[in-house]
């Protein structure tokens, strides 16, 4: 299944407290049960006016439908064509 990585742009979300990404948390999970388990969170990177998110969805549009029905914004949506780490050197 294919995987994306979705940059919102949040003012001072670095800044946001431990409530409040709290509370954006929750909302996010409890949007993907109403969307079903083709769409799964894996992981976010918070840094000062962003969010990059981690998602797998069969397609960008469920991911779309999320950020409209939690109220997030998803200002770019990318499909990830590869993974590279350190191993990928190796021959």
């Amino acid at each position: 299944m294919p995987k994306y990585v979705i940059e919102r742009e949040l003012q001072a979300a670095g800044s946001l407290s431990t409530e409040q990404i709290q509370a954006i948390s929750l909302k996010s999970c409890q949007v993907l049960e109403e969307l079903g388990p083709q769409i799964q969170w894996v992981e976010s990177y918070v840094t000062d006016d962003k969010i990059y998110c981690i998602y797998i969805s069969p397609n960008a549009e469920l991911i779309i439908k999320h950020a409209q029905e939690g109220g997030f914004p998803a200002n770019r949506i990318s499909e990830v064509r590869r993974i590279i780490d350190p191993t990928s050197a190796e021959i």
